[in-house]
């Protein structure tokens, strides 16, 4: 296997293709990275009455999860550059009677109307901007003085498995660049040195990290090889990149991913391939 990810992965257009792309799978995504959402919400610890901005909240189950732990005289409100995914995550606020509230903008350059928060929460949502120290500076301007970030943010590619599989059979049907280090996208604060200086720059402090260390199931629970291998064919980056060499490699790379999930496949399970974020909170 390769030891990089792509650099045909860094920089998805959430707000066009990849949103769509979450949106089309939202519970697959979703199922496949709960665990590690949970175990950053309870590193959050939140209380009732905080106001809670959580950045590149997704289909918002992490922000619903925050609106029930601040309750009613708290405030959570979710923030993603992805029209249809703040749509998405509008209605299911709705139909869960929640509180949770969203905006649809850029964190990088946006101003809310709302008061400062008193904490940051983000999923996966922090490695995408084209000027990390900026953006964080701009979503600094958001927070209250002192105000808790807590993110998460994938380690290394040769420590997800589930990330160095696909691509081990991407590359062996197309060639596909070295990733750029530091370039955005899932892997862009891999280097735990390169995120301190980046929220340093931005003025936050006093980071402190904690490695999450799991297996995790692609196309969610329960997914056979099959379900995995349509998933990642159809939501990924990778899919895209196959697709882009015609039916004969899309076709045989669908087989070989087939053959690689289901030696994974755990009954009751499903596609169980190893994990690694870090979970990292800072001051404002």
């Amino acid at each position: 296997m390769a030891e990089s990810a792509p650099d045909a992965l860094k920089g998805e257009d959430w707000a066009g293709e990849m949103g769509e792309r979450w949106l089309a799978s939202l519970d697959r995504f979703e199922g496949m990275i709960a665990p590690i959402g949970a175990a950053l919400l309870a590193r959050a610890d939140y209380r009732a009455g905080e106001r809670v901005l959580d950045l590149g909240c997704g289909g918002g189950a992490t922000t619903l999860a925050i609106a029930e732990a601040v309750g009613p005289e708290g405030a959570a409100v979710g923030l993603d550059i992805a029209p249809m995914l703040v749509e998405a995550a509008t209605r299911r606020a709705a139909d869960a009677h929640s509180t949770a509230r969203f905006v649809c903008a850029d964190a990088a350059t946006a101003t809310l109307d709302e008061p400062p928060f008193d904490r940051l929460f983000s999923r996966f949502g922090s490695m995408f901007f084209a000027e990390p120290v900026a953006a964080f500076a701009n979503i600094k301007a958001m927070l209250k003085p002192g105000a808790r970030i807590d993110l998460a943010v994938w380690a290394h590619p040769r420590d997800n498995a589930w990330m160095m599989e696909v691509m081990g059979v991407v590359r062996a049907h197309v060639e596909v660049p070295t990733a750029i280090p530091r370039a955005p996208g899932p892997f862009a604060f891999e280097d735990l040195d390169y995120l301190a200086e980046v929220l340093s720059g931005a003025g936050f402090g006093g980071m402190t990290v904690e490695a999450y260390e799991g297996q995790q199931p692609v196309g969610g629970p329960g997914a056979s090889a099959s379900e995995a291998t349509d998933f990642v064919l159809a939501s990924m980056a990778a899919g895209r990149i196959l697709a882009e060499q015609g039916e004969s490699v899309l076709a045989a790379a669908r087989a070989d991913l087939e053959a690689m999930f289901a030696r994974h496949h755990r009954a009751g399970e499903g596609v169980m391939l190893a994990c690694k974020a870090w979970l990292v909170s800072a001051s404002a």
